[in-house]
């Protein structure tokens, strides 16, 4: 009672305090969930202007409901987020050149949109109609927003158009230009030449240290550069059965081989049943006992279980096989019917006309015109059936004409029905001529299989509930001991394999052989799992992940383990190349080479468009600096891309000049053509962006 009453007295204070906490809970809560500040409103913004979260949720959701095959949610993110920043990027060059767009330009969007232009509702004559479109909205204005958001993409739409015409229109190609083209392919040097190359060098005789690297990769920043990332180590505890669950399933199977004695619950006595080999009724049988239903087909013999095909397909009618695995099942195959030619291959000239329904016809012919031109193929292959492959390469309307015409294996009524009776009803090696919707068909029976229909008892071979409790106990205390413990050592003692760490950003989902977990990157990246900390996650259909967070890395340079396998080598050569420059001294070819320790080899007819010198590679700067220094020089030591030259042209030939270089000037176009799909990229690089999607739950 006395500690009732002094409750009572406190009440007030108790409220306070329990109300003061639950204030500070709620606005921690806030602050780390974004609920003030930008981050709350921002998924991010690009050059300074925002990306609102709301909007960019929305087009998210109708992204995922749109039903792309195979999409996941943050494919959907992430995809919705690259068109976020490509829109921003390209909005703001719109504005600085000032393209504008009128609704004419917004019409002609609108025409080629398969929902407006060739929708039948808003078609007059079966052309588009702008009155009935716009009637229909005015009509419906509960419909309105679909009209706004078609509007707003249409006039995106047309103002990319018009500034990609800018673009494309600003890649022209000069005349100068193919006739450089026409001279890097066409003037030709023969040339002596040293070349030490920078293999000579022993690897072991020049060292690049990691302080070098980072200089390189600060001296050329935005090739280096590379987004936050961290590094995850992780064991996995796969459920999967054990060698007693096999057995278990492997028994099972096996004891309905035979009769068995099964207690009936109903009648209390024991049942003696058939077993497999004698079941009046297998298909029931199999029903009643396989995981798998049965199936009516008739298999061929290369359609079976590679490692069994013989044994199946020879197999008497009413024998019994088994059991044997077949992929994660214990089987056991009864067969209970054959049938001959039960699948036919063939290959077909296929000769279509005005009105058949084969597209991409190689010439117009009418129906005649098509009969008669299949009758003297057909007269053609029966008297040299050899010759059906070109003949079908050379003549065929159908696809099948660059295999010869060959169709592969096929069941019936998989072809329309006169091809398939044809086939069906002739034997291998019959040459017949058939009509169907398609055109007339030239065919070639090749070959036909046997085929057997089996009935099979398959049961999967899972982990029992005993197992998976054995699995999730050892992953637990994998789990609790790593966490207090080294890693590597809990897992070798538990006879269990770290594996090799992988790298993830922030808004990756696919996690080495675990595949796509979301949850494992994000814990990675949250801001309470520190360095060394381990977490286990069970992970649907594979078992247990018990990872550990290994290094953070942050914004900025690459990481020196991943940039070191590229700039390392490179780094390597200069200073190779320092030490083979230092040597190549004197005032012939044949003293430098005595100096280096090289010989005085021959190159003939190099272009600056084929520089591949003998015994060294290919060499453009190497090349290029022969036709800069003229005949007879000997140039400075060059550094290039195998090892370091010295070269004394000898003969320099000048390709006679043309009256116009047009199609030199075509080749230089064409490799400019594509140069429109570096737009984006490259303001990408220029720009400041800021990527928010990280403190959302994605």
């Amino acid at each position: 009672m006395a500690v009732l009453q002094k409750i009572r007295q406190r009440s007030l204070l108790l409220i306070l305090v329990i109300g003061f906490s639950l204030l500070a809970f709620i606005v921690q809560d806030l602050y780390t969930k974004g609920g003030f500040g930008d981050t709350s409103k921002y998924i991010g913004s690009v050059n300074e202007k925002d990306i609102s979260f709301e909007e960019f949720r929305l087009k998210v959701s109708n992204l995922e409901k749109s039903g792309q095959q195979g999409m996941t949610p943050i494919q959907a993110v992430n995809r919705v987020w690259d068109q976020e920043v490509s829109i921003a990027l390209v909005t703001a060059e719109f504005e600085k050149l000032g393209i504008h767009t009128s609704e004419k330009h917004i019409l002609e969007v609108f025409k080629n949109d398969p929902s407006i232009g060739q929708n039948q509702m808003f078609q007059t004559n079966g052309t588009f109609d702008l009155a009935k479109f716009k009637e229909y909205f005015k009509s419906n204005p509960e419909q309105a927003q679909f009209v706004k958001d078609k509007e707003k993409d249409a006039e995106l739409n047309s103002k990319y158009q018009i500034y990609n015409t800018l673009i494309k229109g600003g890649l022209f190609t000069t005349n100068s230009e193919g006739k450089l083209k026409y001279e890097m392919e066409s003037n030709k040097v023969n040339m002596d030449f040293i070349a030490v190359l920078y293999t000579s060098i022993k690897d072991a005789d020049v060292k690049v240290t990691d302080e070098e690297i980072t200089d390189y990769m600060k001296k050329n920043e935005k090739k280096y550069k590379a987004e936050e990332s961290r590094e995850v180590e992780y064991v996995m505890i796969e459920d999967k059965a054990s060698p007693e669950d096999e057995s278990e399933v492997k028994n099972t199977v096996n004891a309905l081989l035979d009769k068995r004695i099964v207690y009936n619950q109903t009648t209390g006595v024991n049942d003696t049943l058939p077993g497999f080999r004698e079941a009046a009724n297998p298909v029931d049988f199999v029903n009643e006992n396989s995981d798998v239903p049965y199936d009516s087909t008739f298999v061929a013999k290369k359609d079976l279980p590679a490692q069994f095909a013989d044994q199946l397909f020879a197999l008497p009618a009413g024998e019994v096989f088994g059991p044997y695995m077949n992929g994660n099942m214990y089987c056991i195959s009864k067969v209970i019917g054959r049938k001959a030619g039960a699948n036919a291959k063939a290959s077909h000239i296929l000769i279509s006309y005005e009105g058949t329904q084969v597209p991409n016809k190689k010439e117009k012919r009418t129906k005649e015109q098509a009969k008669a031109k299949a009758e003297d193929l057909l007269k053609q292959a029966l008297a040299n059936p050899g010759m059906f492959f070109i003949l079908a390469m050379s003549n065929s309307d159908d696809s099948s004409a660059q295999q010869g015409g060959d169709l592969g294996y096929f069941g019936p009524g998989q072809m329309v029905k006169p091809f398939n009776d044809f086939v069906f009803n002739s034997p291998v090696g019959k040459i017949g001529l058939v009509e169907t919707d398609f055109g007339f068909h030239v065919i070639n029976v090749t070959d036909k299989q046997d085929a057997i229909r089996l009935a099979t008892i398959a049961q999967k071979i899972e982990p029992s509930e005993t197992t998976t409790d054995k699995l999730y106990t050892k992953a637990v205390k994998f789990e609790m001991d790593a966490n207090e413990k080294d890693f590597e050592k809990v897992a070798k003692d538990a006879g269990l394999t770290v594996n090799p760490a992988i790298k993830v950003k922030e808004m990756d989902e696919q996690f080495g052989a675990a595949g796509s977990q979301r949850q494992i990157v994000r814990w990675a990246f949250d801001s309470k799992t520190k360095v060394g900390e381990v977490k286990r996650f069970e992970v649907v259909n594979v078992g247990n992940v018990i990872a550990k967070l290994k290094k953070v890395h942050e914004k900025g340079l690459m990481p020196i383990e991943d940039a070191k396998p590229m700039i390392e080598p490179i780094l390597m050569n200069k200073k190779k190349a320092e030490k083979i420059m230092a040597k190549m001294k004197g005032s012939s070819m044949q003293a430098i080479a005595t100096a280096c320790g090289g010989t005085v080899q021959q190159a003939v007819d190099l272009t600056v468009e084929n520089a591949n010198i003998p015994n060294a590679g290919f060499e453009r700067k190497v090349v290029g600096t022969a036709f800069a220094i003229g005949a007879n020089k000997i140039s400075k030591p060059i550094e290039g891309m195998a090892g370091v030259y010295v070269v004394k042209p000898t003969v320099i030939t000048k390709a006679p000049a043309l009256k116009d270089y047009k199609e030199f000037t075509a080749k230089v176009k064409a490799q400019v053509q594509g140069y429109t799909g570096r737009v984006i990229p490259a303001l990408k690089e220029e720009a400041e962006i800021e990527d928010n999607r990280g403190k959302f739950n994605f």
